[in-house]
């Protein structure tokens, strides 16, 4: 066997160094919640016990911990649920040109590139100057908007570029009307792809604090909560919580996941059905 040369071992440890730049600071937050009742923010470690998770089911002092987790929960479920739907549709309105189709989609490529500050500053005092409340709901939701549907739309754009047009001509050919053909032949074949728009839209929101920072009102999504508590929480309670959303996160993704596996093991069984029928 042959000796590897230098540059593969170069690149293995710039590798590892990045997985620990990475992940470092999420173990480190984590191995630090496990901190005993004596423990502090930092090391050295004061014992070893679940004593911050118990305490973050106890009513707290400060902050509303599981009332801004039920918010940000139903807002990340709102976009997601949009950012789908909309997505889809700018997707099949893409594939054919019409007028101004370029520049809309510039349009909708620029809210990624402006900083989000002041996208929440703007949808902000838009909603305040229109006489509408401010809320995590309203200009909230609508801030958010922003950020995830160029996402579902970028990825629609780059599904649609690779789809096959023969299986729609082949229904049409079979007498299906044009929503038989979108609801039984294109959303089917694109529907793993529906699940990461879905996945991209929920993660965004969920995580999304700059958006959010002067839409939401008055009361806060998680992630502006955690930021509000580390300014006044000097405890590992706020480790704990910051385990327990990660855990969160790390389930969602988990769940999409094994969603996408379960639609591909569903249709690699019927087409291996199909085969052994036509034998």
């Amino acid at each position: 066997m042959e000796p590897r040369p230098r540059s593969f071992y170069i690149l293995t440890a710039f590798f590892v160094l990045f997985l620990i730049f990475l992940y470092g600071p999420t173990f480190t937050i984590g191995i630090l919640s496990f901190q005993g009742p004596g423990g502090g923010l930092t090391f050295p470690m004061r014992g070893l016990s679940l004593h911050w998770f118990r305490d973050l089911f106890e009513q707290q002092a400060v902050g509303d911990i599981w009332g801004s987790f039920s918010r940000s929960l139903v807002l990340g479920l709102m976009v997601m649920v949009t950012t789908v739907v909309v997505s889809v549709m700018g997707g099949l309105a893409f594939r054919k040109r019409f007028a101004g189709a370029s520049v809309l989609f510039y349009l909708i490529i620029t809210s990624l590139v402006i900083p989000s500050i002041l996208i929440s500053l703007g949808v902000g005092l838009i909603w305040s100057q229109s006489g509408l409340p401010v809320h995590w709901s309203s200009s909230g939701f609508g801030a958010q908007l922003t950020w995830t549907l160029p996402f579902g739309l970028l990825i629609m754009f780059a599904v649609f570029n690779r789809f096959d047009k023969s299986f729609e001509e082949a229904a049409r050919d079979l007498g299906a009307s044009p929503w038989q053909v979108i609801r039984h032949v294109v959303l089917p074949i694109i529907a793993p792809s529906l699940i990461g728009v879905a996945l991209f839209g929920f993660t965004l929101s969920y995580d999304e604090f700059a958006r959010t920072l002067l839409t939401s009102g008055s009361y806060n999504t998680l992630p502006l909560e955690i930021f509000g508590m580390t300014t006044n929480v000097t405890t590992p309670v706020l480790f704990a919580l910051g385990t327990l959303t990660t855990v969160f996160s790390l389930l969602v993704i988990g769940v999409f996941l094994l969603v996408v596996w379960l639609m591909n093991r569903r249709r690699a069984r019927q087409g291996s059905d199909a085969g052994k029928g036509m034998i």
